[in-house]
């Protein structure tokens, strides 16, 4: 089978639909099928696997849903991807985000094969999809089939779209992301390791988790808070932050960490901590912490709800509370078994999501869309 896989964010910068279509891409062409890649790349060459990409565009950071958005906006993009497409003539097009300008939308209204979108996000807000949803309406026709992620994400578009949906999660790379191999020995000291992974971006909620480390430390001074994940201007105010409450020798700023070392630094956490305040429509840093056998405390909010159950696999919050937040992790950094417990439970939840069975699921569906 002959496959698209269209990104409309710039696929040189790592994030949950990059990885997605990247992983995706990569044990279709295990499966023995034929994929390209279209996406927007900041540096030509990006790979991550033995994928092939064809890139499209120039992205350019544009701030939306409390995030940055790279996607490339060009009038000769609709052109250029109906020639690509005129000469590839894939069986399968799987556009990731459908109605993501400029890349996908191209794709979508130039496509003549079996298009399918998957729906990714999940806003307390769309105002997109009330503003888009008279063109969307018209777009949406030209899927033969719909993938959400998860039942939040399902639900945030059935609401403006209705129509027949299957759900597919995301997957988690279980040979890359476990129990075996080795920890980060600069933080094998003795301190009980808390690790943030993430983009350094408000809804990401670290300024909250910051706070929460500040009631920590009065009664356990002896922890340690890892931050990894890229972000500039936001950084130098979480970093002043952390100096004005006294936690400079209480949490780390790693900035970005490549995919292969990052398994590295879930193992020599003792907790991770997702403190999002929404925005989620799922939760891969909580699977990626769940397969190295790590207990999670995260926010009760719709996307990590769907992937961790309060009081098995870790501990939900709720969104803001500083207090609850402090609290939760309060009870772990104090009871090893319990981590010990919850961590065990993670590693058995997490195998459903491996990308095997994932990919299995999308060939199904896509074999159906075939066949019918």
């Amino acid at each position: 089978m002959k496959i698209g896989l269209v990104s409309p964010y710039d696929y040189s910068f790592p994030g949950g639909v990059v990885s997605h279509v990247a992983y995706l891409a990569h044990y279709l062409i295990l499966s023995g099928h034929k994929v390209k890649i279209i996406a927007p790349c900041t540096k030509n060459g990006t790979r991550y696997f033995e994928e092939e990409v064809t890139p499209v565009g120039r992205p350019l950071p544009i701030p939306y849903a409390g995030a940055i958005a790279r996607v490339p906006i060009s009038p000769w993009l609709p052109a250029q991807i109906g020639e690509i497409l005129a000469q590839e003539k894939f069986d399968i097009l799987h556009l990731h985000e459908p109605f993501a300008p400029m890349v996908c939308v191209s794709a979508l209204l130039k496509s003549d094969s079996i298009n399918v979108g998957t729906f990714h996000a999940f806003h307390t807000k769309p105002r997109v999809y009330w503003l888009g949803k008279p063109i969307f309406k018209r777009w949406v026709t030209r899927l033969q089939g719909k993938i959400a992620v998860s039942k939040p994400a399902l639900e945030h578009v059935s609401r403006h779209l209705p129509g027949e949906y299957c759900i597919i999660p995301n997957g988690i790379d279980t040979e890359h992301f476990c129990l075996n191999g080795s920890g980060r020995e600069e933080f094998n000291d003795g301190k009980i390791n808390i690790l943030f992974v993430g983009r350094l971006e408000r809804r990401k909620g670290l300024a909250y988790l910051l706070n929460a480390c500040a009631n920590i430390k009065r009664s356990f001074p002896n922890f340690r808070l890892i931050v990894v994940g890229p972000g500039t201007v936001l950084r130098l105010r979480y970093e002043k932050l952390v100096e004005d409450m006294s936690l400079t020798d209480n949490v780390v700023f790693t900035g970005f960490v490549s995919s292969a070392e990052l398994p590295s630094y879930y193992r020599s956490a003792d907790i991770f901590c997702a403190p999002a305040t929404g925005g989620e429509s799922f939760g891969i840093v909580l699977l990626e912490a769940m397969a190295c056998g790590k207990p999670v405390v995260a926010t009760n909010i719709r996307g990590y709800a769907s992937v961790l159950a309060n009081g098995e696999e870790g501990l939900l919050v709720p969104p803001r509370d500083e207090e609850s937040l402090a609290d939760a992790l309060l009870s772990l950094l104090h009871n090893k078994s319990l981590r010990s417990l919850m961590g065990n439970k993670g590693l058995i939840t997490v195998e459903k999501y491996s990308w095997l069975n994932i990919t299995r699921q999308v060939m199904n569906y896509y074999n159906v869309l075939l066949s019918s």
